[in-house]
């Protein structure tokens, strides 16, 4: 559905163009800004790999194990359906871990495995609750290090790029908080019109 958007949007902006008389001016934007997004792309592609090596030290030392300790009795308390043993903890703490750092690229694999989990744990084609909690903290995903934005901040000359750390701690605690109340606020509601 979202390429249907995109595209829509873009032969949108092209017959705008043509029948506005602008279509110079999109070629000139378009092929001026192609050299800048490969540039950008190679240089978030550098910090994603050096960020997720250093995961890949931190996994081989043990120091997600130990994140995964620490967060497992509050993971247990927000997905109380899934069972101690079963993988999609794991693969939740592991998509949990890596958005903390700012790694959603990272965070994307561990996610689509977790929901392949929980699919398979409500043995149903609809959202479970824990999908859709899973979904709501995802989304709005507490970070603590936002390196893609530093890395973006440092491509740019930024004096400073890492002075938004404690602004995205900020941000994406209430977001996070929201989104965990929102979700909790639907299902009991939805418990409640059940039982009615």
């Amino acid at each position: 559905m979202v390429n249907l958007i995109w595209a829509f949007l873009a032969v949108t902006g092209i017959i705008f163009a043509m029948f506005n008389g602008t279509m110079d001016e999109v070629n000139k934007a378009i092929f001026s800004t192609l050299d800048e997004a490969i540039m950008i792309t190679l240089s978030l592609a550098g910090v994603l790999i050096f960020w997720l090596g250093l995961m890949k030290i931190a996994e081989e030392a043990g120091l997600l194990a130990g994140l995964a300790k620490i967060f497992r009795p509050f993971v247990k308390r927000i997905f109380p359906e899934i069972p101690d043993d079963h993988p999609a903890l794991g693969y939740i703490l592991s998509n949990m871990t890596a958005n903390m750092f700012g790694l959603g690229n990272a965070a994307t694999p561990m996610g689509l495995k977790a929901m392949k989990e929980l699919k398979e744990l409500s043995g149903s084609d609809k959202a479970s609750r824990s999908m859709i909690t899973l979904l709501a903290i995802n989304t709005s995903s507490l970070t603590l290090v936002p390196t893609t934005v530093i890395a973006i901040r440092m491509k740019y000359g930024s004096q400073d790029p890492t002075s938004i750390v404690g602004a995205t701690i900020l941000a994406t605690i209430i977001s996070t908080i929201a989104a965990l109340l929102i979700d909790r606020y639907f299902h009991y509601k939805r418990e409640r019109a059940m039982r009615l």
